[in-house]
C-alpha cells in the first residue's frame, strides 16, 4: 500500500501547479485511467466472447486496486508514517472523509455535502447512461432470436422439397431432420428470449448498486468508482459503434458485389 500511497503522491505533485489543493483528486482519476487501459485488451476479449473467463477479468482484477484505495484513504498511517494523502481534498471535502461524515460538518447542502451530492449526480447520470444502453442491448439480442426463429421454418420448408427417384426418400429424410432442427431452434430462441426479457429488465438497475457503495465508502474510492464505470460504459458503447460499424461495411461490400 505505501507503493500506492507514494505513486498517487507523486502524481498529485505533477498535477500541484495546475489543479492546486485537488491535484490529488485529479491523480486518482488518471490512476484509475491508467489501470483501465492496461486491461483494456481483456474487456475488448470479453466484448468479442473469445473466452468465457474474460467477461470477469477485468473486474476481478480491479477489485485489489478498489481495497488498496479503500484501505489508502481510511488508514491513519501508512509505513508506520502519518498518511500524507489524508490531508488532500477535492474542493472543501477530505479524500478521506464519508458522506456520513460530511452531513456532520455542514449539513446536506454545506461545503463537504455538496461535494458528495455532485460525486452522486455524477455516478447516477453514468446509471442511468449504463440502464438505457442494457435495455436497448437487451432489446436488440431478443430481435435477433425472434427472427431467427422466424426465418428458421422457411430454411426448413425449402429443405423438404423431395427430388426425383431415390431423392425423394433423402428429401424426406433431411426434411424431417430439418424439422425437428427448427423445433429445437425455436425452443431456444423463445427461452432465449424469455432470458433477455428478464436480465434486461433487472440487470441495467444493478448499475445504480455503485451509488450505495459511494455513499459508504471514502471520498477517494468514490471517485475511483465513478472513474471506473464511466469508462466501463464508454468503452463498451465504443466497442459496439465499431462492431456496428464494421458489420455495416461489410454488408455494404457484399451488396455491392451483387
Amino acid at each position: 500500500m505505501s507503493v500506492f500511497t507514494h505513486l498517487v503522491a507523486e502524481l498529485g505533485r505533477l498535477l500541484e501547479p495546475v489543479l492546486a489543493q485537488s491535484a490529488t483528486a485529479a491523480a486518482i482519476v488518471l490512476f484509475t485511467v491508467l489501470v483501465r487501459l492496461a486491461l483494456h485488451p481483456l474487456s475488448r476479449a470479453a466484448f468479442r466472447g473469445a473466452t468465457p473467463a474474460a467477461g470477469c477479468l477485468p473486474i476481478l482484477l480491479q477489485l485489489p486496486v478498489f481495497f488498496v484505495m479503500y484501505q489508502a484513504f481510511s488508514s491513519a498511517e501508512v509505513g508506520g508514517k502519518a498518511n500524507e494523502l489524508l490531508g488532500h481534498r477535492l474542493f472543501a471535502a477530505p479524500l478521506g472523509a464519508r458522506w456520513t461524515e460530511a452531513l456532520g460538518e455542514g449539513g446536506l447542502f454545506g461545503a463537504q455535502g455538496l461535494v458528495f451530492l455532485g460525486l452522486f449526480g455524477a455516478i447516477a447520470v453514468v446509471a442511468a447512461w449504463s440502464a438505457v444502453r442494457g435495455r436497448r442491448t437487451a432489446a436488440s439480442v431478443a430481435a435477433a432470436a425472434a427472427v431467427t426463429a422466424a426465418t428458421a421454418p422457411r430454411k426448413a420448408a425449402a429443405s423438404k422439397k423431395p427430388g426425383a427417384g431415390g431423392g425423394a426418400k433423402a428429401g424426406v429424410g433431411a426434411g424431417s431432420k430439418a424439422g425437428a432442427g427448427v423445433g429445437v431452434m425455436a425452443e431456444v430462441s423463445a427461452e432465449q428470449q424469455e432470458v433477455m426479457r428478464k436480465l434486461g429488465g433487472v440487470l441495467p438497475l444493478l448499475s445504480f448498486g455503485t451509488l450505495i457503495t459511494a455513499a459508504v465508502v471514502p471520498l477517494a474510492a468514490g471517485l475511483y468508482l465513478l472513474t471506473t464505470t464511466a469508462w466501463s460504459v464508454a468503452e463498451r458503447a465504443w466497442l459496439q459503434y465499431r462492431k456496428e460499424r464494421a458489420e455495416q461495411l461489410m454488408g455494404g461490400g457484399v451488396r455491392s458485389s451483387l
